[in-house]
């Protein structure tokens, strides 16, 4: 089972062999170094350079949205919602992650959320998204990573009906404690969802 460490907000590593990061923000100087790093989008908590750097190696595999490529340097691989890549042994799927009822995150931009296939677990970061439609696509998943503190992407009652949608047998909330979302709406998702909710505390 892999180890899912959330690092603050709506940044995560996870690590069974390889060493993944989900859109790093805020990292320590010393953190482990990443053999792969996923950006979802190009929002400053999600797109960090500076983060990136502190974990990037010459052998590190990186991955994000199409808008990345002005962005990051390279190597990169730019992926678009649909795509499956392979990536130091990882396997990951693209899914769309976009807002339906409000404008921070549209569907056009082709932003990103990520189905990771680590020691034969599946992991769903959701993305800065709503509840939308193609969640129902992703398949047989373990773990889904949700984000609740709304605003900018689903409340917490919108993220245990997202929860039932996937169908996940795990689920972890993020996107709160940090500029938008309380531990109150992390614990009003557990209690909503129908799933096995675990509050991870951020790991430093």
């Amino acid at each position: 089972m892999a180890q899912i460490e959330w690092l603050g907000h709506a940044s995560f590593r996870l690590r069974n062999g390889a060493t993944v990061y989900i859109d790093p923000w805020k990292l320590k100087a010393d953190e482990p170094k990443a053999d792969v790093i996923l950006v979802s989008h190009t929002h400053y908590d999600h797109l960090s350079i500076e983060d990136i750097e502190k974990i990037r190696t010459p052998q590190t595999r990186i991955l994000g949205s199409m808008d990345c490529a002005d962005k990051i340097a390279p190597p990169l691989i730019g992926a678009r919602p649909g795509e499956a890549h392979t990536l130091a042994g990882v396997a990951v799927r693209t899914l769309p992650a976009y807002n339906i009822n409000k404008e921070f995150h549209p569907r056009a931009s082709d932003w990103l959320g990520f189905i990771i296939t680590l020691g034969g677990e599946t992991i769903y970061y959701v993305g800065d998204s709503d509840l939308i439609p193609e969640m129902a696509d992703a398949g047989r998943v373990d773990t889904a990573l949700i984000p609740v503190g709304g605003t900018y992407t689903m409340t917490a009652a919108e993220g245990a009906q997202a929860a039932e949608r996937i169908g996940a047998r795990r689920v972890i909330p993020y996107h709160w404690g940090d500029i938008v979302g309380t531990r109150a709406d992390a614990e009003a998702f557990a209690r909503a969802c129908p799933a096995t909710a675990e509050i991870l505390e951020i790991s430093r």
